[in-house]
C-alpha cells in the first residue's frame, strides 16, 4: 500500500507539471526531466524518481510550516469558545501553546462549574490569590480522596474552604456532582441521615409520572443491594416528598404517603420480578393489579395498569 500511495502522490506532482502518465512510464524521460531540473536546483537526487522526492518533501514541509491555526490572532470570544471544549488535560497542554488565553480565569470558571456545580466558595468573595485553575485541582483531589472515603473527602473540602460546614451545603455540593463514587455516597449518606434530609427536598418531582420519579431518585441517591432498614427510609423520605411535589394529584387520586410508599415497594418488586434472569414465572398484569389493590385499596385499577406499562416498557426503577 506504501508503494501504491507512493506512486500516487509521484503521478499527481508529474501532471502539475505538465507531463502525461507516458511520460512518466518511460525511464529515459523521466531522467530526462531530472536532468532539466538540475540547473535550477542542484541539491536534488538525479537519480530516478529524485524529483518525486523532492516534491514530496517540500509539500510535506509546508504543510507542517502551516500547522494548527495560531488562536491569538484570532478575537478573543472566538478563541475562548474553541478553548472552552477542552477538558482539564488539554487546557493545561494549550497552555504552553496560548499561556495567556488557555490559563483564562473564565475557561477553569466553566470547567469547575461544570464538574462541580455547586461550592459554597462560589458564592464567597474570592480571597487574595484565588484562582479558578487551583481551585479545579484542590475539586479533583477533594473528589478521589472522597471515592476513597467519604469522610476525609468531606474535611478535606472544608480544610480549603470549598464547604460550608453545614448539611445543607454539602447536599447541595453533592447534589450538582457526578464525579463521586456513588457506592461511597451510599454509605456517607446512610452515616449522615441529616445531609440525606437535605438531598432529598432538594428533588422536584412535579408533575412527573411515579415511576419515573424514583427512577430520578435512585439516579441521585442509589438504592442498597438489600433489603433493610436504610431503603425503607429512602423509600419513606421519597414518599413525603412526591406527595409535597404533588398535592392537586394525591387529592385527585386519593392518594397519601402511605399509599405512595406501598406502590413503590410494589414497583421495586415488579422490576426485579420483569427484569431478573432468575425469575421463570413472571408476574402478569392482572396479578399485579390485584396484588397491589389488595394492599392499597383506594387505588383505581387503570392507575395501577399504567403502572405496570412503564415498568414492562421501560424497565427497573432501580438500575
Amino acid at each position: 500500500m506504501g508503494q501504491g500511495l507512493w506512486r500516487v502522490a509521484r503521478n499527481q506532482q508529474l501532471q502539475h507539471q505538465g507531463y502525461s502518465g507516458q511520460s512518466y512510464l518511460t525511464r529515459d524521460r523521466g531522467r530526462r526531466i531530472a536532468t532539466n531540473n538540475v540547473s535550477n536546483t542542484s541539491h536534488r537526487k538525479q537519480a530516478q524518481g529524485g524529483i518525486d522526492i523532492y516534491h514530496l518533501l517540500k509539500t510535506r514541509k509546508s504543510k507542517e510550516q502551516e500547522g494548527f491555526i495560531n488562536l491569538e490572532m484570532l478575537p478573543p470570544e472566538l478563541s475562548f469558545t474553541i478553548l472552552s471544549y477542552l477538558n482539564a488535560t488539554d487546557l493545561c497542554l494549550a497552555s504552553c501553546v496560548w499561556q495567556d488565553l488557555a490559563n483564562d480565569e473564565l475557561l477553569w470558571q466553566g470547567l469547575c462549574k461544570s464538574t462541580w456545580g455547586h461550592c459554597s466558595i462560589y458564592n464567597k468573595n474570592p480571597p487574595l490569590g484565588f484562582s479558578f485553575r487551583k481551585l479545579y485541582m484542590q475539586l479533583d483531589e477533594g473528589s478521589l480522596t472522597f471515592n476513597a472515603n467519604p469522610d476525609e473527602g468531606v474535611n478535606y473540602f472544608m480544610s480549603k474552604g470549598i464547604l460550608d460546614d453545614s448539611p445543607k451545603e454539602i447536599a447541595k455540593f453533592i447534589f450538582c456532582t457526578r464525579t463521586l463514587n456513588w457506592k461511597k455516597l451510599r454509605i456517607y449518606l446512610d452515616e449522615r441521615r441529616d445531609v440525606l434530609d437535605d438531598l432529598v427536598t432538594l428533588h422536584n418531582f412535579r408533575n412527573q409520572f411515579l415511576p419515573n420519579a424514583l427512577r430520578e431518585f435512585f439516579r441521585h441517591i442509589h438504592a442498597p443491594e438489600e433489603r433493610g432498614e436504610y431503603l425503607e427510609t429512602l423509600i419513606t423520605k421519597f414518599s413525603h416528598r412526591f406527595c409535597a411535589c404533588n398535592p392537586d394529584l394525591m387529592r385527585e387520586l386519593g392518594l397519601s404517603p402511605d399509599a405512595v410508599y406501598v406502590l413503590c415497594y410494589s414497583l421495586i418488586l415488579l422490576s426485579i420480578d420483569l427484569t431478573s434472569p432468575h425469575v421463570k414465572n413472571k408476574m402478569s398484569k392482572r396479578e399485579f393489579i390485584r396484588n397491589t389493590r389488595r394492599a392499597a385499596q383506594n387505588i383505581s385499577e387503570d392507575f395501577v395498569g399504567h403502572l405496570y406499562d412503564n415498568i414492562y416498557l421501560i424497565g427497573h426503577v432501580a438500575a
